[in-house]
């Protein structure tokens, strides 16, 4: 019986994520009748392989979980693996055992015990390959099948590890051997789809695409791995929003983005002629990739009034029964300026290949990842559909899901193939909301569900940020950073920007989305931070992953501390989450860490040494002075 596998995503259904380079651990629970001595192998195929590489099992032998076996496999490739559990009773191995606690117990008279093995080395023998085990073998059986050999040489030839890793070598499974009834999958990403740092910028804002090209060795040296743009495409003339969302645009007003398509320049497979030539993207590309820079690119599925297929294919789009367009609404918001697509309409077929083969098409144009625009709103199956069909192509392609919704919800296009997600992170800022969300996300669903913390979006400033000044901007970047393996900021951060259109709102006043802002890099106050960080992320193992955390105690519920620790590498971080008022506590080192009960820490963000130890270490937190530690453990 082998049961229990893992790991197996809803029976199944769906395939757990890696990213090339891991390692998937493998564990089930297998048992037969009787006592006899089990083996089990884990069978893998790699997604263009054709041949099955194999691993021993390990069997955990404890009284109480005596079933379990467990073991790993490398995962180099990108896309989907397959793999396999096969089992079997190892009769040599069973009848080995036998005679060994025997032998133990004082029982001498084992002729008939050694006559089985005669059977069972004979096989071996046959099996074996090497010249040098066939001949180990045929020594083990003289010795054990000579009538006048002394019974303590038949039992050091039986008992013999040499004989008995010889026959390991030669499994017999002709008979014996069960596997599982149909291979699991992985799926196995691009590493930016585990660990990532990405900066959100508006290229109407740094001069199309020519300007942003100038600046992209200033966001590589920041350490940003992706760079990321909303769309760039031609955007519609008919219910153009002005400035601040306003309902009627104003002769020198952009209009947003968002509003995809217009009848003259083209709809997603263009580009906005104010931003540059396709030629002019292409640069941009090609200058990213040569300073370590992937491009993100948003996939917005709406379009404006001006859409080419709104007269090209009227039938993929809702209307009303009196005929009229349903413009897109989330209530209180409404978007007047933008039309959602049919994904149920009679030709579903053809609209759901146009819109895989937008994203095909700037695929090729060097586009590896795209920022989904709400795709909680569009059909789970649609999804599932649409990645597996880029991604069979081109399994370096990237998806992040833009889906502030319900919690199953977001889970689900986790598994329907997102290979990261936006997430509640901008809204959880006390320490319990922290450290239970965080926990969820690195020890719940992190088989699926990769989390990507933006501290900010063009959509959302958070009444926090809006009234904390400074220090609530650099508790939150420290957090995205190192509380996550992927983290991004909005242009704009950096600047510390902070003016809500109005009293209770998140949206931006004089928001970007509306219209043209200059926007620079130079004299930002906080990218000496932003840079120590990326620094840190890149230069540690333990901030590249997510389920490698702890919380600890820290007497103070104004302060946060959590020690991330992969390998030998451990980080400890310590937040101060008052924005206005110094807080000062104990954080609390247990002693199951794996850490020496007095070691050294240096702060990754100033060079500071300090000496620690297990259990209390006294900390203060300042507003204005020193809003977090992110501790280096020098000798732990």
């Amino acid at each position: 019986m082998i049961l229990d596998p893992g790991p197996v995503l809803d029976g199944g259904r769906y395939a757990p994520k890696r990213t090339a380079g891991e390692t998937v651990d493998v564990r089930a629970t297998i048992f037969a009748d009787g006592h006899d001595v089990l083996r089990a192998v884990v069978k893998w195929k790699s997604p263009a392989g054709r041949r099955w590489n194999e691993a021993p099992l390990t069997h955990i032998d404890k009284h109480v979980d005596g079933d379990t076996f467990t073991g790993a496999f490398p995962v180099d490739e990108l896309g989907r693996y397959e793999w396999t559990i096969e089992a079997w009773i190892d009769r040599f191995a069973s009848w080995r055992e036998e005679i060994r606690r025997k032998v133990e117990f004082g029982q001498h008279d084992l002729a008939g015990e050694l006559s089985e093995g005669v059977l069972l080395l004979e096989a071996a023998r046959d099996r074996a390959k090497a010249g040098s085990d066939r001949k180990l073998i045929r020594h083990a059986l003289g010795v054990i099948a000579d009538p006048d050999a002394p019974e303590e040489a038949k039992h050091d030839a039986a008992l013999g590890p040499e004989l008995a890793a010889a026959i390991d070598r030669y499994p017999d499974r002709a008979d014996e051997a069960a596997s599982l009834p149909e291979p699991y999958v992985v799926d196995v990403d691009s590493p930016l789809s585990r660990f990532s740092s990405w900066y959100e910028l508006f290229p109407r804002s740094w001069g199309g695409f020519r300007g942003t090209a100038e600046v992209v060795p200033q966001i590589a040296a920041l350490g940003f791995d992706v760079l990321y743009f909303p769309p760039i495409h031609p955007i519609g003339v008919k219910n153009r929003k002005g400035r601040n969302n306003a309902l009627t645009a104003g002769p020198d007003d952009p209009g947003s983005v968002y509003a995809i398509g217009n009848q003259d320049e083209g709809g997603h497979e263009a580009v906005h002629p104010e931003l540059g030539t396709l030629e002019d993207f292409g640069h941009l590309v090609r200058t990213a990739n040569e300073h370590g820079l992937e491009i993100a690119l948003d996939f917005a599925i709406q379009c404006s009034a001006d859409h080419p297929w709104l007269t090209e294919h009227p039938e993929w789009f809702h209307r009303r029964p009196d005929g009229s367009l349903k413009y897109a609404e989330n209530p209180p918001k409404k978007y007047q300026d933008i039309y959602n697509v049919n994904f149920q309409c009679e030709d579903w077929r053809n609209l759901w290949n146009a819109l895989r083969d937008v994203v095909l098409l700037w695929v090729e144009r060097g586009v590896k990842i795209f920022r989904v625009d709400n795709p909680h709103t569009k059909p789970l199956a649609f999804w599932e559909w649409m990645i597996a069909e880029v991604r069979a192509k081109h399994p370096d392609t990237v998806f992040l899901a833009e889906a502030f919704t319900r919690r199953a919800v977001m889970r689900a296009l986790g598994k329907s193939g997102f290979n990261q997600s936006y997430t509640y992170f901008t809204w959880q800022q006390s320490r319990w909301e922290l450290e239970q969300y965080v926990n969820e996300l690195a020890y719940e669903s992190s088989e699926y569900f990769r989390p990507n913390f933006f501290a900010n979006t063009p959509d959302i400033l958070t009444e926090q940020l809006q009234h904390g000044g400074r220090a609530a901007f650099e508790s939150r970047l420290v957090l995205a950073a190192t509380l996550s393996p992927s983290y991004g900021i909005y242009s704009g951060y950096e600047w510390i920007e902070h003016t809500a259109v109005r009293p209770g709102s998140e949206e931006y006043l004089d928001s970007e989305k509306y219209e043209i802002k200059q926007r620079t890099l130079e004299g930002a106050p906080l990218l000496g931070l932003v840079r120590l960080l990326n620094e840190a992320r890149r230069a540690h193992p333990a901030l590249q992953h997510l389920s490698n955390i702890t919380f600890l105690d820290t007497r103070n519920d104004g302060l946060i501390a959590y020690i991330k620790k992969t390998g030998d590498d451990a980080i400890l971080a310590v937040v101060c989450l008052d924005p206005q008022w110094a807080q000062e506590g104990s954080v609390v080192v247990p002693d199951n860490l794996g850490l020496p009960w007095n070691f050294q820490v240096q702060d990754l963000l100033d060079g500071s040494r300090y000496d620690w130890h297990v259990g209390d270490n006294y900390v203060r937190l300042a507003p204005g002075d020193r809003q977090a530690h992110l501790l280096r453990v020098v000798n732990g």
